[in-house]
């Protein structure tokens, strides 16, 4: 697959306990992504945050935090990536979606 020098990637900011049809979220986000054939995604686990309500999560306190912070991150192109958020935005109930340029150096 060629790929762009001009990307674009969206992170989606969601809870650990997030889910949708009875899945974890960031799971079925990926393979949304992987349906739609983007380019790429990523799951990454934080190990504190916080969001809207600003209660921090943490995986420090009382060590047995489930609802850690989760960041999804997708790249393709901005096109496309608006297509992906478009289809996936009535799965996330809570959460934070950001879009940023990307100058992709290489994709193999």
């Amino acid at each position: 697959m060629e790929f762009e020098k001009a990307g674009c990637l969206l992170r989606i900011f969601i809870g650990e306990d997030d889910h949708y049809q009875g899945r974890p979220l960031y799971e079925w986000l990926v393979e949304e992504a992987r349906r739609q054939q983007l380019a790429g995604a990523t799951v990454l686990r934080g190990i504190m945050g916080f969001g809207r309500s600003s209660r921090i999560y943490s995986s420090r306190i009382l060590r047995l935090s489930t609802d850690l912070p989760i960041i999804v991150e997708l790249v393709d192109t901005r096109d496309r990536l608006e297509s992906y958020l478009e289809s996936v935005d009535d799965a996330i109930q809570e959460g934070l979606a950001t879009m940023e340029k990307a100058d992709v150096k290489f994709y193999r």
